[in-house]
């Protein structure tokens, strides 16, 4: 399966189909969740990141407990915009995830995300360093799929 741009991959949605927002770390998968109507990304949880095709089921797994339709799936830019090995080994994770589960999927820019709400958290919230940890990985897939819905939003 291709990979769609994010004003394709909402309009191939069914009628009142969330998208899944995916944040993958080395260790952890952070994993937000859109309303139905795509205005709202809230965070939604965290998984072990571990072999494609045991992440693949899980992410199926919510898509089909919570209506989803696609996923959305940060890249890891760089600084200046380019993209590195990073980004090329997350587009390669993403067209794997998107053809075993049989969901769309669309790569947004999560420059800054993690450091974003490393920042909220610190300043707004008080979490210890353990507990901050914790919730950044679904905060940050949270964050990059809030940026992805208000570019692409109507």
């Amino acid at each position: 399966m291709a990979l769609f741009n994010l004003t394709e991959l909402r309009a191939a949605l069914g009628r009142d189909q969330r998208l899944i927002g995916l944040d993958p770390g080395s260790k952890t998968i952070g994993v937000a969740l859109s309303d139905v109507s795509l205005m709202l990304a809230s965070p939604y949880g965290s998984l072990k990141r571990g072999k494609l095709k045991a992440n693949a089921l899980e992410i199926a797994a919510i898509a089909r407990k919570e209506g989803a339709g696609g996923v959305v799936v940060g890249l890891p830019l760089s600084m200046d915009g380019t993209a590195g090995p990073a980004a090329q080994a997350a587009r390669d994770w993403t067209l794997a995830l998107s053809e075993t589960t049989g969901l769309p999927a669309a790569l947004w820019d999560e420059r800054m995300s993690s450091a974003a709400v490393n920042r909220f958290l610190i300043g707004e919230v008080d979490l210890t360093r353990k507990r901050r940890a914790e919730a950044v990985d679904r905060a940050a897939a949270a964050w990059m799929l809030q940026s992805a819905l208000d570019a692409s939003a109507g």
